[in-house]
């Protein structure tokens, strides 16, 4: 896959699509000409975005929740009749249920590790054998800035994008030579709504980073289908930020004031830009 240059005639199948990176990255493929198929549990937006995007011929939607295993199984073998082959999965749809561990329900907890890490290792492990049979194709998994450095606040979003990309590196070293790309794209704050529309939920930290759009991250997606990177963070000046914090948690806690003050002004900032826009 690193060597290809176009994705005329690949199947590509996004997951979280209906809105956010899944939709900007099903853009940025449609525009690269490959088929789609675009996972979400909203059929309205999917519906949407299929509509926008045009060509029926290329675009499949598949309303599905992706914890869903059955759900899955049944999905991937629709795709192989409808388009004979599988090249690339995104795996993109992310929960975050916000606050402390200790005030937030269990069952969404649980259903952070379902969605972030269950259900990615499971449908990764589904198309695997179509990536082997060509003995090419990729999977690129959304991670996180919080899956490189403990975020406080967000112990088992965090947790689940460690173990994201953990799962990611490991991957890559089973299947070096196999012509499968896996690799990780590990974002800090997103202008989307997984973030902006919950703004006084997130941490300070977490707006202490640049922020990214979501077409920036789609574009590095694509990009890691066809270049070397494991793991790319964004921006980069951020993952050297949590590298540091991760290997010397002493500087990263003396960091964190400073960082927080930062965080709260640039998320003062956005909200009063939200105001002035209504």
């Amino acid at each position: 896959m690193t060597a290809q240059s176009s994705f005329i005639g690949q199947t590509v199948i996004i997951t979280g699509a209906s809105m956010g990176i899944g939709a900007a990255t099903a853009r940025l493929f449609f525009r690269e000409v490959a088929n789609l198929v675009l996972l979400a549990r909203g059929e309205e937006a999917l519906t949407d975005l299929a509509e926008e995007l045009g060509s029926p011929e290329r675009v499949l939607t598949v309303p599905l929740d992706v914890t869903d295993v059955a759900g899955c199984r049944a999905m991937l073998e629709t795709v192989r009749q409808r388009f004979g082959r599988i090249d690339v999965l995104v795996n993109n749809a992310g929960y975050h249920a916000r606050g402390a561990a200790l005030d937030v329900d269990p069952d969404a907890l649980g259903r952070m590790v379902d969605v972030n890490l269950k259900a990615p290792i499971m449908l990764t492990r589904m198309v695997l054998p179509d990536l082997k049979k060509q003995g090419s194709g990729a999977v690129i998994n959304v991670a996180s800035l919080a899956g490189r450095t403990p975020v406080p606040g967000s112990a088992v979003y965090s947790a689940t994008k460690f173990g994201l990309r953990a799962f990611t590196l490991a991957l890559a070293e089973e299947l070096a030579g196999s012509g499968i790309k896996v690799a990780s794209v590990s974002p800090g704050p997103i202008a989307t709504g997984f973030i902006m529309s919950e703004i006084d939920e997130v941490s300070d930290l977490t707006f202490s980073q640049p922020i990214s759009t979501a077409e920036e991250v789609a574009e590095q997606i694509v990009a890691l289908c066809r270049n070397r990177v494991l793991d790319q963070p964004m921006p980069r000046i951020s993952g050297y930020l949590t590298t540091l914090s991760y290997l010397f948690p002493t500087l990263g806690r003396a960091l964190r004031p400073a960082l927080e003050r930062r965080g709260r002004k640039t998320k003062e900032r956005l909200k009063a830009e939200a105001r002035d826009s209504k």
